[in-house]
């Protein structure tokens, strides 16, 4: 255990040392972050499950960089270039960032203007330039002409020495770190249109003529000029004040005012404008870029949260319907536990004749299965078939439920799916999972790729691995924070439970089918690989209905239950008794029974979990329904004040579905009467939300929607900027001062940013809205 790594752990998150030790010798000891945020508690202060992802995260990243530490001092020393003073800034070095910068002027380079001075022997005359900076070169440098190497006259040694002079200061450590933080701090993001691309640009054209500072952009705004560079729609830069980034470069290395002053000036500025100014940007760039996916991720993370722990409908028998037109609507019975037990087609709209066949086969289903529930894909025809459905002469109690299918086709073909369901085609398996959403959201969504689900905000363009790190916590977390039935769980789900994986996963599904429902958590350990530590990691998360032992299908972990048989003992009662009885709880003084090994953390969860063993901590469901009569965008009008279920959270604003089969913006100027400064403080995917409509757009597909308590003025405001649009055509929008050419492309020297929010987002309503389908 590094020690310095402790520290400053502990320093950075504000945690005590103590805690972070604890932490860290757990998660080095094979544990979870589940297990230890919920079992481990005494030994970690109680830390959550956020807390202890931050500690392994930065354990691994300190980790990374000794190890890059390690490989660059073994470099140096096989090359004979590591010196004790080198060594000593090596291991001062705290950052990766610095790190390189220390190792840059040794790093192996490939062939440069500086390296083939160098072998022509001008690295004196460099050295020469620098030292004498008040005196002439010209005498120095002519003692260097020598046509066999190239070297013709004075201006060429000169100019030589100069390319070993503009490195030099390009990989001086300090001079990086100086404007590094001029360019993180102080540069300006500007982007304009490649010329000749207006027209296939034309969803970007709010960034053909943008200025603003980088370190102020939003995260999505980042997201959305990057994505339109990638496109081939935008130019893009990031850059300060020039003169003041020279101006570094000029106090560090320019002594003086004589003729060697003025080679080190023009070595400088060919520094910046070929070395150090295009690396540094790169790196700004990167930098913003970096924040931006995580800022991106984190939305993408907290929507997902919000999505998986959805309320379930629970074990009912349920119908699902996927809507279609002309191919017919897929209905799937299914029983309590998910297993498909039929499925057929019918017909809406093509006659009325096959209409009342639909009525009837549907009727007489719900009565052969005894049907409790019927879901149907928000997919197209969706409104249709839910008008259809609820025509029906249905029993009062049976709820008719709209579920979210984004991600249902990508499951219907997947391994899992025809794994599940060899004798079905897609339409089918599709079906069958909008009936399994309604059911269990989480036990279903798991099959998905997270990214498919359709609740994140650029997560094509952001980085990839960290996005999947991010989700998979998250799916770990929900699946665990929820707890997960070994007899009834699918081999996805069961993956996802702490100390499990794939294998041990479809090793429990294999022992479950070959020997029958497993009776007691113990039984867990017969599973082939289900070794001691996966078993301590999994036992506490899984639950095992009608056990024997009560706790078997509650969140006490095995090791606890000799503690609760002593609670048991002193209140005169059998642990099932204990279980059922609240006012046997009650007698119960947990201070009694801390011990070196059990502390009152541990001993309240145990309490509160007797109270409630094994019950499901998501919310209680709840039926919604849309607005009657709103079946597509045509039957909006503004100021209509609707139902609606937000599906997407972003920085910029909320996606919310009011049964048009296109989704509305609640931009982030209309989530409330005050100010908000982040969206998901407000609301939350699935969310049940009442919205008024202030903009309607059929042509371009887009609804305006707002929650404000006076949402008229909305939908004036809206009615006249519509207008406004509609006047002005592509101008753009700020002032039209004239400004500088970068490579062809013409940029306004400064620009207040003076657009209203809304215009300044447009392009990442576009973006979001034409991109997000059903299927």
């Amino acid at each position: 255990m590094n020690e310095a790594h402790i520290q400053r752990i502990s320093d950075e998150l504000n945690l005590q040392r103590q805690q972070v030790v604890a932490t860290s010798r757990l998660l080095a000891d094979g544990g979870t972050v589940p297990f230890i945020a919920r079992y481990r508690k005494e030994a970690t202060g109680s830390l959550d499950e956020v807390a202890i992802t931050a500690i392994r995260d930065r354990l691994g990243q300190l980790a990374e960089l000794d190890s890059r530490r390690e490989a660059i001092i073994k470099s140096l020393d096989e090359r004979k270039l590591l010196t004790p003073v080198l060594n000593k800034a090596i291991q001062a070095a705290e950052t990766l960032t610095r790190l390189e910068d220390i190792y840059l002027p040794y790093r192996p380079k490939r062939r440069t203007r500086a390296t083939i001075a160098r072998e022509k022997g001008l690295e004196p005359l460099a050295q020469y330039i620098f030292e004498h900076q008040h005196t002439d070169p010209t005498a120095e440098a002519d003692k260097y002409v020598d046509p066999a190497k190239e070297i013709e006259n004075v201006d060429a040694a000169l100019a030589g020495a100069r390319d070993i002079l503009a490195e030099t200061m390009n990989d001086d450590a300090d001079v990086r770190a100086a404007m590094r933080t001029l360019y993180f701090e102080q540069s300006v993001l500007s982007s304009a249109v490649i010329t000749t691309k207006e027209a296939a640009g034309a969803k970007y054209r709010d960034y053909f003529d943008w200025q603003e500072p980088i370190s102020k952009a939003p995260s999505h705004r980042i997201l959305a000029i990057r994505r339109g560079e990638k496109e081939g729609f935008l130019y893009t830069r990031a850059q300060p004040d020039e003169a003041l980034a020279k101006a570094i470069l000029q106090r560090t290395f320019v002594k003086g005012q004589g003729k060697g002053a003025e080679q080190v000036s023009m070595a400088a500025e060919d520094c910046y404008k070929r070395l150090l100014g295009p690396s540094l940007e790169t790196e700004t760039r990167m930098h913003y870029k970096k924040q931006s996916d995580q800022a991106a991720v984190r939305v993408f993370a907290d929507n997902l949260r919000e999505l998986l722990l959805a309320s379930p409908l629970g074990q009912k028998r349920v119908m699902a319907i996927d809507p279609g037109f002309r191919t017919g609507c897929k209905v799937v019975c299914l029983d309590a536990q998910g297993k498909l037990l039929f499925n057929d087609v019918i017909y809406l709209e093509q006659s009325q004749h096959l209409a009342q066949q639909a009525a009837d086969k549907v009727m007489a289903l719900c009565q052969r299965f005894a049907i409790e529930a019927i879901a149907i894909g928000n997919g197209t025809a969706s409104r249709e078939t839910e008008t259809f459905v609820r025509g029906l002469p249905l029993p009062a109690a049976m709820a008719v439920v709209m579920v979210n299918e984004s991600g249902a086709s990508i499951y219907s073909a997947s391994e899992i799916a025809r794994e599940e369901f060899p004798d079905q085609d897609i339409t089918v398996r599709g079906a069958v999972s909008i009936g399994r959403r309604l059911m269990d959201p989480l036990a279903e969504l798991v099959k998905i790729d997270p990214k498919s689900i359709g609740v994140g905000q650029y997560q094509h363009d952001v980085s990839q691995t960290l996005l999947k790190k991010s989700l998979d916590d998250v799916v770990v977390s929900c699946v665990n924070a929820v707890g997960v039935e070994v007899n009834t769980a699918s081999k996805q789900l069961l993956s996802y439970v702490a100390g499990l994986n794939e294998t041990i996963a479809g090793n429990i599904v294999a022992y479950r089918n070959e020997n029958g429902p497993f009776r007691s958590r113990e039984e867990l350990s017969k599973v082939p690989r289900l070794g001691p530590k996966a078993y301590e990691q999994a036992a506490g998360f899984l639950r095992i209905r009608d056990a024997a032992n009560p706790l078997d299908c509650s969140s006490v972990h095995p090791e606890s239950y000799g503690v609760v048989e002593q609670i048991a003992q002193r209140v005169d009662c059998t642990v099932q008794d204990l279980v059922k009885n609240a006012s046997l709880q009650r007698k119960i003084n947990i201070e009694d029974f801390v011990s070196e090994q059990v502390g009152l953390p541990t001993l309240r969860d145990i309490v509160a979990e007797l109270a409630k063993p094994g019950r499901d901590p998501r919310e209680q469901f709840e039926v919604f329904q849309f607005a009657k009569g709103v079946a597509t965008m045509t039957d909006l009008q503004l100021g209509m004040k609707v139902p609606g279920l937000v599906t997407n959270v972003t920085a910029f604003g909320a996606f919310v579905d009011v049964g048009v089969h296109q989704d509305g913006l609640v931009h982030i100027s209309q989530l409330s009467d005050s100010f908000v400064e982040d969206p998901a403080k407000v609301v939350k995917v699935g969310q049940k939300v009442q919205v008024t409509v202030t903009e309607v757009d059929i042509e371009r597909k887009r609804i305006g929607l707002s929650m404000k308590t006076n949402p008229e003025l909305a939908a004036q405001r809206s009615v006249a900027a519509t207008s406004n649009r509609a006047n002005s055509g592509n101008s753009k929008h700020g002032s039209s001062q004239k400004g500088r050419v970068a490579n062809g492309h013409r940029f306004p020297k400064h620009r207040q940013e003076n657009r209203s929010a809304d215009n300044g987002l447009r392009d990442d309503w576009f973006s979001q809205a034409l991109s997000k389908g059903r299927r």
